[in-house]
């Protein structure tokens, strides 16, 4: 794997700022993924979310004065980086969440950060694997599942083949965030890689659900399932993955999948701000959790603490 140039270990406020802001857009995924499953089945409710933001992106792309590369080499790395980030992880949830809820497909894709960080410390020089870091995603992984609570953690083991599916999803995350690492050293601005990524999922995923799924020979989907589309193209994927490709070309792939363990904060928070929903004290417990663990793995704290006495 080619060596970028080394990237910040701990995120400034502005990076901090982006994770938050990415995991409100991401938290909404799950939710909007429910929607539209009511009007379309899995693989075509992908492709159109990821061609809708593609097309999004070109457009963008064409007024910012950018263009796509054409060295094949780059094309070759989109092609990897649109299956593992992209085509195959969004059919794997979409599909999984037609049979468990997106409180437990949360609850079992946060390790992610786990796996990146393993794949980070093995592939990488600059974002190795320490015993504070580690520390701290488990205790932020444990803050998700308290924040869940235990009656979805019951259903963990009763339908295994979705939530083995979220766990498949989450390693493909994992792989996308150390391989996107790449992009970073060909120069390439978040605009580009995002385009590019999109397109060569879109060229992908296009065929794969015009043979599994037949789309033309369904029903027509509702209104609801249509808007959900819409919705999880242009803030899920388009405006996510710009953030998300400038969080991975400043702070690296550990830290840009930090995101994961405020998904879930993002979504209760809007529930209770949006729908009136009641924050109980296992939420806070579980957010507060999560917050130490953050706290433990960005280091700024414990180094602080170090200073003062020394």
């Amino acid at each position: 794997m080619i060596q970028p140039p080394p990237i910040n270990q701990s995120m400034t406020s502005r990076e901090w700022g982006l994770i938050l802001l990415l995991s409100v857009l991401w938290g909404g995924s799950f939710y909007f993924v429910a929607v539209a499953l009511r009007g379309f089945p899995p693989v075509t409710l992908i492709v159109l979310r990821i061609a809708i933001a593609m097309l999004l992106l070109l457009c963008l792309l064409r007024a910012m004065g950018q263009k796509l590369p054409r060295d094949p080499r780059l094309w070759r790395d989109f092609l990897i980086m649109g299956a593992f980030n992209n085509l195959i992880p969004f059919a794997l949830l979409a599909t999984a969440q037609t049979r468990i809820g997106g409180g437990l497909a949360s609850i079992v894709n946060s390790p992610m950060p786990l796996w990146t960080a393993l794949i980070a410390h093995a592939f990488t020089r600059d974002e190795r694997l320490t015993g504070r870091r580690l520390t701290g995603v488990i205790v932020g992984v444990s803050g998700v599942a308290m924040m869940i609570g235990v009656d979805a953690l019951q259903t963990i083991g009763a339908d295994v083949l979705p939530q083995l599916a979220c766990v498949a999803a989450a390693m493909c995350y994992a792989i996308a965030s150390v391989f996107g690492r790449r992009f970073r050293a060909s120069g390439l601005t978040p605009v580009v890689a995002t385009t590019g990524t999109a397109t060569a999922a879109t060229l992908m995923g296009v065929p794969t659900a015009l043979i599994l799924e037949q789309p033309w020979t369904l029903p027509a989907p509702g209104a609801d399932a249509i808007w959900a589309i819409v919705a999880i193209s242009v803030f899920s994927t388009t405006a996510g993955y710009l953030i998300y490709y400038r969080l991975l070309a400043s702070a690296g792939a550990m830290n840009a999948s930090l995101v994961t363990f405020l998904v879930p904060v993002s979504a209760i928070l809007c529930g209770v701000l949006l729908l009136g929903e009641t924050l109980a004290l296992q939420h806070i417990a579980g957010m507060l959790t999560i917050f130490a663990g953050l706290a433990l793995i960005d280091g700024r704290i414990a180094r602080l603490m170090r200073a003062r006495l020394r």
